[in-house]
């Protein structure tokens, strides 16, 4: 896992690019599971970044 915050950056935004807003007309229409799916992927790709710092 790369320490670079630039990389991180670019990393979480490319999995929340096309996330929805959360305005209650547009939620209505969207998959849960998979807003759920890309919020943890976005998680843990955060947690490891930060034990990559922490061991570094």
């Amino acid at each position: 896992m790369s320490t670079d915050p630039d990389e991180i950056r670019a990393r979480v935004a490319e999995l929340l690019a096309d996330l929805p807003d959360l305005d209650a007309e547009l939620l209505a229409d969207t998959d849960v599971e998979e807003l759920a799916r890309r919020l943890e992927q976005a998680h843990e790709m955060l947690v490891a970044a930060l034990e990559s710092v922490e061991k570094g």
